[in-house]
């Protein structure tokens, strides 16, 4: 008589994957390093906190506060680390029991629909009234300021000399209006003008995104985040700028009005240091 299960039951082959995939954890975690990226760095570009991606690449997902955030925070670090994001939400919707059913919108819609207009002044009406009304004013005050005795014609003598009237004064002329001056707004593409006096790195994404970040002199972080395909970014610093691009492939770089000729290939972790003067010496 044996104690316990034997090696054939079938609670045994729920250890079992699956498939031969690696787990969503692992994934993560082999595209992070593949792409020479730390823990911390994948945490300031996505605004997730380390021990949750730390959590995330162990496939502990209860750190996530629910399925909807679990999925949410497996999207952004795939997108982080340069992987599709797609397949590994399937994988965890497989392993989860599906994708959460999204709230009915119905009633929110049906409450906009019923609810009436607010009745807008008839602004045209009033302007229209107001034009008749001043037009009536000004003709009945010409009509009354004319004399009536200069109708009737005289049977003998001259004419009596009819009184000059006031002269009424001429109506002063509007002062010129000067049109308001607009002070040009400095572009970014006017890399060419940069001041001599500090380093200026510029940085565009073409035809493909990358993620970068840049410091300053003094250790300041001046930006972390992904560069979306068509953007574009302008530091300086008196001293220094330290960069690190997750993806130097689609990157064109410009470092103190000059462009850098360097070719990166894509999916190519760069750590670059750049100072004022002629960069090829950065």
């Amino acid at each position: 008589m044996s104690i316990g299960n034997s090696p054939e039951s079938p609670e045994d082959d729920r250890n079992f994957p699956a498939d031969d995939r690696d787990s969503i954890g692992r994934a993560l975690q082999q595209a992070r390093v593949a792409a020479g990226l730390t823990v911390e760095e994948v945490s300031a570009s996505t605004r997730v906190r380390a021990p949750i991606v730390q959590a995330i690449e162990e496939d502990d997902f209860s750190r996530c506060g629910g399925d909807v955030y679990a999925r949410g925070h497996v999207r952004t670090l795939a997108r982080a680390v340069g992987l599709d994001p797609a397949p590994l939400i399937e994988q965890y919707d497989a392993q989860h029991g599906g994708r959460p059913s999204p709230t009915p919108a119905a009633p929110l819609f049906e409450a906009e629909r019923i609810r009436p207009e607010p009745r807008r002044p008839n602004w045209t009406a009033a302007m229209v009234a107001a034009i008749v009304a001043v037009v009536g004013f000004v003709g009945f005050t010409m009509f009354n300021g004319t004399d009536p005795g200069t109708g009737g014609a005289v049977a003998e003598g001259p004419a009596p000399a009819t009184k000059a009237g006031p002269t009424a004064p001429a109506p002063a002329k509007p002062k010129p209006v000067k049109p308001a001056t607009t002070k040009p707004v400095p572009s970014e593409s006017a890399i060419a003008a940069v001041p001599a006096d500090k380093v200026t790195v510029k940085l565009t994404a073409v035809g493909d995104k990358s993620w970068i970040s840049a410091k300053a002199h003094d250790g300041k972080l001046l930006f972390d985040g992904l560069l979306q395909a068509g953007e574009s970014k302008t530091f300086q610093d008196d001293e220094r700028v330290d960069l690190i691009l997750g993806n130097a492939g689609p990157i064109e770089l410009y470092v103190n009005g000059k462009k850098i000729e360097d070719t990166f290939e894509s999916g190519q972790v760069q750590r670059l240091t750049y100072t004022k003067g002629d960069p090829e010496a950065g």
